[in-house]
């Protein structure tokens, strides 16, 4: 389905990147000339209170403009903003006038966790580039924001700074004081100095966003228009040294069986690391991390994956997320991209560096299984060097072992060998960033010590990539961005063999003649590439994209890819009216169409979108669409067999959600889709509520039901040479008809602006039934053979499905029962506190528990039951970590 892979990156990601007219941007301009900066003689108590003499030595920035809810005109709140330095940081204090001082909103939050606050953000371009920089925020409450720019509009707000801000309420409305230390920045040394800098105010009770420079929304570009800081002198970079060594503790008390021979119920365990950041010259930051422990990250979701695409899950642990933009690839120079049944080959996932032991267990009454993979060490260097940005990932996993149990043999065996994780990436700008060339390279390489493991693993993997992007004209209003890489994968004989035969390549489909599966081949090699074409400015919007995968590409490895082989191409055409209408503040109206191929020439997918995406005038948010699927082939759903036909279909989404900034935030989404001989049919209803009832406390829950029948949903495949019309095999499907309720649980707690707790829960109950069993008639066609009903057998967990019954010549063969019935509740508890600067003190607990039955049928009694008696695993966690700046 289209729209399930329909990857749309909207890239407005800042609150400071939006805005709406290109008339009122060159007036906001003209108003705002270069700030400067002014040198502090003496001391600062940063108590968000600018009341030091030394204040009044810098005159005020106060030409700010609406940018939300009445672009381009006044902002409604006089502000004043001030900048001072000295020899080791920048000061930026800030009074915020309200004529209603009762009425500013100041809800305390989670550092970078967005709340129900009026805010202030200061955005610096330090290397006054045009296209990269920090920002910092406070919001009235206190709580604190960062975070760093790049791509000249993009945001990232995965980095924390060391650094120092403070809020304060008062009658006058509210204040606030930031001290910025030279060591958190990256700056190139000079004499006089001249950066990038912007400021925003957010006053959440009126939805008002105001800046001193913003984007147009019908424009490009939000770095780049920054003015002048002036008036910096005989500033050096300092030296940059932070080292951060932890230790924890952590007791396990885990479900069990009495004559489990490895879990007496309980495990406790104790450790330590440290994370080591340096500065190399003033422009390059190594960082570097040995024995790291990630206990305090959320919990996964827990998920029901019935295809045969791998689950793609966020990456969330702080050493791999933070300053991970310099590492993104194929996006530099535009700021709208679409891929409609696009699967987008990613160099890097890093959720691949420390994962699961990847090798097949053995059959066995009891297991010990490590839960991942042991990072022993990993390092990451970034910077700027002039116009070049630079990246390398390097990290390095042990080997793992898990211990056996069967009947009264033990034993132990080798899982995942040691690995080598290295990633690399540069870039380079030209013309202030109309034009940029990058390229990226990883490499994956395994040393073996058990001979079983060298046929499921691969023994090395590389590849290589450029990317780059240039502007067609001299406003910049069109932007062609591309990318091109290639792969190498080398192992053994059966590896390969496996790896041509999985699910991401298919090389054994047996009506593909242009592809084979080669046995006797040691090494993978293919190449991918996309481009696009996306206009910049303007009320109208379009973007045309055209890419290919080699059936032969592989980077799984250390990247992501859902498969190979295909061809695709889109074209969208959008108008966005951007003033406020009766009804409307904004709405976005795109018509797309799309195609994709494989290199068989196959027509694979086909289809129209129709979307909206709005903002009602009482700032509720909202989206919809709309697609249309005509006939086309599935290369896929016989999972390795012949063509099968794509009925045509419809698919359609509803979203609604009231205004973020009240103290009730109520959503609404529907989804469904319709594909004719009840190929597919399903609809979906995820409702949510979002509680803030004060100034420290937030309660989010939202539940939602899918429901959906799939005529032919795959079981197996079996040889049997009387298959003629499908080359000697039978594919084996059946209707599925499955129901899966769940809901996420989110409640935030925050004592101070350093002190806070988390809590997360996620129940689910998801059931299907399999019958009317049948395999494929005949290639390239939605036909099938029904089968009699499958025949139980001694083992409840497997059937027997027979073609033609007891008197048919096709033999019976024995599967697993496909019926399931899954309970499962999953969530966590975090407090964490960060007791001086840099340093935290996290308590967590963690729990897991699940059920399993291959029962179909769907009953949530029966499944709240069999959860709340199934045996749990919980974790507690304590880690306590230190900042050191010498």
């Amino acid at each position: 389905m289209i729209v399930a892979q329909l990857c749309l990156t909207v890239l407005a990601v800042s609150p400071a990147v939006q805005a709406n007219s290109q008339d009122s941007l060159a007036s906001a301009v003209t108003r705002a000339p270069a700030v400067r900066a002014t040198r502090l003689a003496g001391q600062l108590t940063v108590d968000g209170i600018p009341s030091e003499a030394a204040w009044q030595t810098a005159g005020p920035v106060t030409d700010f403009i609406q940018l939300l809810p009445y672009e381009g005109t006044a902002a409604t709140e006089r502000t004043e903003v001030r900048v001072l330095y000295d020899d080791d940081a920048l000061y930026i204090g800030a009074r915020l006038y309200d004529r209603a001082p009762d009425s500013v909103a100041s809800q305390l939050a989670r550092r970078d966790r967005v709340a129900r606050s009026d805010r202030f953000i200061v955005y610096l371009d330090s290397y006054h580039d045009g296209r990269t920089g920090f920002f910092f925020g406070v919001n009235a409450a206190g709580t604190l924001y960062d975070g760093t720019l790049y791509n000249d509009e993009w945001d990232d707000d995965t980095w924390d700074g060391v650094w120092d801000g403070s809020a304060v309420r008062d009658s006058l409305g509210w204040s606030t004081e930031l001290r910025i230390p030279y060591s958190q920045l990256r700056f190139q040394k000079g004499g006089d100095y001249r950066w990038g800098i912007n400021f925003a105010r957010e006053i959440a009770r009126r939805n008002e966003r105001d800046y001193l420079v913003y984007r147009p929304s019908n424009g490009s570009g939000f770095v780049s228009r920054f003015v002048a800081l002036e008036g910096m002198q005989d500033v050096t970079p300092p030296p940059r040294l932070e080292l951060l060594p932890y230790f924890t503790t952590r007791a396990e008390f885990l479900g069990h069986e009495a004559a489990d021979p490895f879990n007496d119920g309980s495990r406790y365990a104790a450790g330590a690391g440290a994370d080591l950041k340096l500065g190399l010259g003033a422009n390059l930051t190594l960082a570097a991390t040995v024995n790291p422990d990630f206990g305090q990250v959320e919990v996964d979701p827990a998920v029901v994956n019935l295809s045969d695409v791998e689950t793609f899950f966020e990456e969330r642990r702080p050493f791999f997320i933070e300053g991970a933009s310099i590492f993104e690839f194929g996006y530099g120079g535009a700021n709208d991209f679409w891929g409609f049944n696009w699967a987008n080959p990613t160099f890097l996932y890093t959720r691949r560096i420390g994962r699961a032991p990847q090798a097949e267990e053995p059959d066995a009454d009891y297991t010990e299984v490590p839960a991942g993979t042991n990072i022993i060490g990993a390092a990451k260097l970034s910077g700027k060097v002039g116009s070049w940005s630079l990246g390398a990932l390097n990290a390095v996993t042990s080997r793992e072992h898990g211990s056996f149990a069967l009947g009264d043999r033990q034993w132990r065996e080798e899982l995942e060998p040691p690995a080598y994780y290295g990633v690399y990436r540069a870039q380079k700008e030209f013309d202030g960033g109309t034009r940029g060339l990058g390229a990226i390279a990883t490499t994956t390489a395994r040393a073996f010590d058990s001979e079983p493991l060298r046929d499921q693993l691969s023994s090395t993997a590389f590849t290589l990539g450029v990317d780059g992007w240039t502007s067609l004209d001299r406003d910049r209003v069109w932007v062609v961005t591309g990318w091109a890489g290639a792969s190498r994968v080398a192992g053994s004989r059966e590896r390969l063999q496996r790896l041509q035969e999985g699910s991401v390549h298919y090389f054994q489909r047996p009506d593909a003649g242009y592809l084979g599966v080669d046995s006797s081949a040691t090494s993978l090699a293919g190449f991918a590439g996309r481009v696009t074409l996306n206009k910049q400015k303007g009320d109208w919007m379009f973007n045309s994209a055209l890419g290919l995968v080699d059936p032969r590409y592989e980077v799984n490895d250390l990247g992501f890819q859902s498969r190979g082989d295909q061809l695709n191409g889109s074209v969208v055409v959008g108008r966005r009216w951007t003033k406020p209408s009766r009804h409307f503040r904004s709405f976005r109206l795109n018509l797309a169409t799309f195609r994709t191929y494989n290199f068989g020439g196959d027509l694979t997918w086909d289809g129209y979108f129709l979307t909206g995406v709005y903002q009602l005038n009482n700032f509720y948010d909202g989206r919809w669409f709309v697609a249309y699927n005509p006939p086309s082939f599935s290369d896929r759903q016989s999972r390795g067999g012949p063509l099968m036909l794509n009925p045509p279909g419809v698919e359609w989404d509803f979203q609604l959600t009231s205004d973020a900034n009240r103290r009730w935030i109520v959503g609404l989404a529907l989804h469904g889709l319709d594909y004719s001989r009840g190929a597919d049919q399903s609809w979906s209803i995820r409702p949510s509520l979002a509680w803030k009832p004060g100034g420290r406390f937030s309660l989010e829950l939202v539940p939602e039901l899918q429901r959906s029948r799939t005529a032919a949903q795959y079981v197996d495949t079996f040889d049997d040479p009387l298959a003629t019309g499908t080359f000697g095999h039978r594919y084996v499907f059946a209707e599925l008809d499955q129901t899966t309720l769940s809901a996420s649980l989110r409640l935030d707690w925050t004592f101070t602006p350093k002190l806070s707790l988390e809590l997360y829960a996620q129940p689910l109950l998801s059931s299907g039934r399999y019958a009317g069993f049948k395999e494929l008639a005949r290639a390239r066609s939605y036909a099938f053979n029904a089968y009699p009903d499958p025949t139980p057998t001694e083992d409840p967990d497997r059937i027997v499905v027979d073609p033609d019954g007891p008197a048919g010549p096709a033999p019976a063969e024995e599967t697993d029962d496909p019926n399931f019935s899954l309970a499962s509740l999953r969530g966590n508890a975090v407090l964490r506190w960060e007791y001086s600067p840099g340093s935290t003190f996290f308590v967590v607990w963690t729990q897991n528990r699940s059920d399993t039955e291959t029962i179909g049928g769907f009953d949530t009694g029966r499944g709240l039951s069999r959860l709340g008696r199934a045996a749990g695993d919980n974790i507690f966690l304590v880690k306590v970590a230190y900042w050191w700046n010498p």
